[in-house]
């Protein structure tokens, strides 16, 4: 593929905004004055005596130690907290805006109940005496009805004490469907659990590597925690070198050291192809092979038989010779790593790929030691004692999960909740009476929009704990406005893809704003309301109290630094928890599965939703456009380029020849059509890209906030994808899907 000159110093030269580190380089401050005349709810603040104070950022999962600058008591600035262990002084642009979520106008500013139809936006103010009431008589109305399972939580955080309250509550009132969104890290997981018998999140010792293979990770997008990889890959550019393999020259791409262009959703066979060479070659690390692992001789006699660099090529597109010196170069290196997953990893993918990963890595030997992949414990600091659920929730248990998490067929998943939308629409299961959502927006960051309005549209009663008038606040009955994390107390215990176990503390740097109350308090004050069982799983005062009961000794010492590190965890490593004690190039427990053909890794056409269309439609990620639960702050979107964004439009990348082919030019009109949706888009010609791939940016389309925070800008690529289930883990393993391109 040809990628002009011109192409790449413009594209490299774009990409700088996306991955520069604290202090900011894109003239945000300077530009202070223009937001201020155009925004008249800028802060101010009047001179006076200024302070710094540090907290945890909570904006993504990437764990990042915060210093927020205050003018009196106004905060005016937030900076990256010199010597976290996570991002030491760094920070990036989604963490910087914070003031702007603090004073944004889409701030709830207290209780608010629906008076029109769902998404009409008509609303009422009510007292938190009401509002709370309202709530547990709602609740309390369901489970007199018998049907405690019915009532589910939708929740961003997977630990902490938040999360653990939610699920704790539903837990002692009887109801088993507690949520959560699958990323990357739940592919992981799941490979090391089958492989490595552990139920551990994955690390990642970027620092002390010396080369890095990636099958379309975006180490440069938002993968894992941004700032401490963007920190670990300048360092290791100077040392040693970086492979990205994707479909697409995506920032990451471009500052590697060798871009290897591929048919989408063929990384897997590449994988095998890579591990093929090492064993052939005998390049791999023997005594490891021989002492710490097992399976060995039957996943070396797939690889050997079924993927040859020469079958590979025919798969993957790229050449037989390049597979073999990538091989080598990953096998000669001291401390190597490969890594997989699309983007920023907001997609589960398909885990015999994850799997393919741990076994080339394994290949090397490189687990649990200096500059290789780390199995990270899970936090166990939360020791409340065992909620005692009555009958009624012993009854309601026992109906099983909504959406099949631990059930014979997917028996090792904890949370599955890409397909709650299905299970409801198709009615494949017991419906949902109500449903209560917790730093997430599903109605904006699920896949297939429709199919996941359809769904909430069933469901009765909605109750929303944002701080914003997000997509699914807009969709709820009762909005329970949580303060933001700069004004509030909660832990934030591990930082995504990181290596050692972490936990951060956030703290109130600043009072309160408005109305709101802690979603912690929340819980506390409705389990207690209804007495008995309930109540007495919740003794704590309020979630403070809990909060602090809960951290113990480390309490002050967080309120105090913000951050505990386990510096010793390295040396105490735990050690590998399969029966044999071994790493298991062949998992057992998929080989029992009825949804499997074999326990080993290997490569098949799963990941692309939709059987028509002669092109296939990826997502890609960028630094300035948030994809998760809140949106896109001013700051963020001044710099999205007009190649991603121009006016109110999504601008789509497609490869020149191809739009030859279609008639297409810069800046034209097209139809985009899919199995679940369709668009009107804008062109780019882009030589960065395979063709008959097309490129749309995440993180657009907001139909919620305000015009400054995205409302009506572009489209979300959500209403046009679908999901494919993993037949192992049910996890969405869809890395794009088919597509309809034609002329406007």
């Amino acid at each position: 593929m040809k990628l002009s000159r011109r192409c790449f110093l413009s594209f490299s030269l774009g990409t700088t905004v996306g991955i520069t580190l604290s202090p900011l380089p894109w003239k945000i401050t300077d530009d202070l004055s223009i937001w201020t005349q155009n925004w008249p709810w800028t802060p101010v603040p009047r001179d006076g005596a200024y302070s710094l104070e540090n907290s945890a950022c909570t904006l993504c999962p990437g764990g990042c130690g915060i210093s927020v600058r205050k003018v009196d008591h106004r905060a005016v600035k937030i900076d990256g907290m010199k010597d976290h262990p996570v991002n030491d002084g760094g920070i990036c642009i989604l963490g910087a805006s914070g003031l702007q979520y603090l004073y944004g106008p889409f701030r709830l500013p207290s209780p608010l109940k629906r008076v029109g139809e769902r998404g009409e936006g008509r609303w009422k103010n009510i007292s938190w005496k009401q509002a709370l009431t309202e709530v547990s008589e709602k609740l309390s109305e369901i489970r007199s009805n018998g049907e405690p399972e019915k009532v589910a939580v939708i929740s961003g955080k997977k630990e902490g004490t938040i999360a653990c309250l939610l699920e704790r509550f539903l837990t002692v009132y009887g109801s088993p469907n507690f949520m959560t969104p699958s990323t990357v890290e739940d592919s992981y997981e799941a490979a090391l659990h089958l492989m490595q018998g552990s139920r551990a999140s994955v690390g990642f010792d970027f620092e002390n590597a010396d080369f890095v293979l990636s099958f379309g990770s975006g180490i440069l997008e938002g993968w894992g925690s941004p700032v401490k990889i963007f920190q670990a890959i300048g360092k290791l550019k100077k040392d040693g070198s970086v492979i990205q393999v994707e479909p697409r020259l995506s920032n990451t791409a471009a500052k590697s050291d060798r871009w290897v262009p591929i048919n989408p959703g063929t990384e897997a066979a590449m994988i095998m192809g890579v591990a093929h060479v090492i064993i052939r070659e005998k390049l791999y690390d023997e005594n490891f092979i021989n002492t710490s692992t097992s399976g060995f001789q039957k996943y070396q006699s797939l690889v050997m038989e079924d993927y040859s660099p020469e079958k590979v090529s025919v798969i993957t597109g790229i050449a037989s010779s390049q597979i073999v010196a990538i091989a080598r170069e990953f096998a000669k290196a001291s401390k190597p790593i490969a890594i997989c997953g699309r983007g920023e990893g907001r997609i589960a993918g398909n885990v015999h790929e994850t799997m393919a990963v741990l076994a080339l890595n394994a290949l090397k030997g490189n687990f649990n030691r200096e500059g290789g992949l780390w199995s990270v414990p899970k936090p166990d600091y939360i020791k409340w004692a065992e909620a005692k659920p009555d009958q009624t929730a012993l009854e309601g248990l026992e109906k099983g999960r909504i959406d099949g998490a631990g059930s014979k067929e997917y028996p090792f998943m904890t949370s599955l909740l890409d397909r709650f939308p299905k299970m409801i629409n198709e009615e494949n299961s017991y419906g949902i009476q109500a449903l209560l959502v917790s730093n997430a927006n599903p109605l904006y960051t699920m896949p297939d929009t429709e199919a996941v309005k359809k769904a909430f549209e069933k469901i009765p009663y909605i109750v929303s704990f944002s701080s914003f008038m997000d997509e699914t606040a807009q969709f709820s009955d009762i909005l329970l406005p949580n303060p933001i994390y700069l004004e509030r107390y909660e832990d934030v215990p591990t930082a995504a893809m990181y290596k050692k176990p972490v936990l951060n503390l956030t703290k109130p740097v600043v009072k309160p704003l408005h109305n709101t109350i802690n979603t912690g308090d929340i819980i506390i004050k409705i389990a207690k309301s209804f007495g008995g069982s309930i109540a007495d799983a919740f003794k704590w005062r309020d979630y403070e109290t809990c909060l602090k009961e809960t951290l113990g000794a480390q309490w002050e010492i967080l309120k105090k630094q913000v951050v505990t590190e386990d510096k010793n965890f390295v040396a105490n490593s735990p050690a590998l928890e399969t029966n044999a004690g071994k790493f298991q190039f062949v998992a057992d427990d998929v080989n029992k599965s009825q949804n499997s053909k074999a326990g080993i890794p290997h490569f098949e056409d799963l990941g692309i939703n939709g059987a028509a269309g002669n092109f296939v439609l990826i997502p890609y990620d960028s630094m300035p456009l948030s994809t998760g639960y809140v949106a896109s702050a001013p700051f963020m979107l001044k710099v999205v380029s007009d190649k991603a964004l121009y006016h109110q439009d999504t601008v789509v990348q497609i490869n020149p020849e191809t739009a030859l082919i279609l008639g297409l030019k810069e800046g034209s009109y097209a139809n985009l059509e899919t199995s679940v949706g369709s668009a009107r888009v804008k062109v780019t010609l882009y030589d960065g890209i395979m063709p008959n791939v097309i490129a749309m940016p995440s993180g657009l389309g907001h139909t919620a906030y305000d015009d400054y925070m995205g409302n009506g800008k572009g489209v979300n690529i959500n209403q046009v994808l679908g999901v494919v289930e993993d037949p192992v883990t049910g996890l969405n393993a869809a890395w794009g899907i088919r597509a309809k391109f034609s002329k406007a």
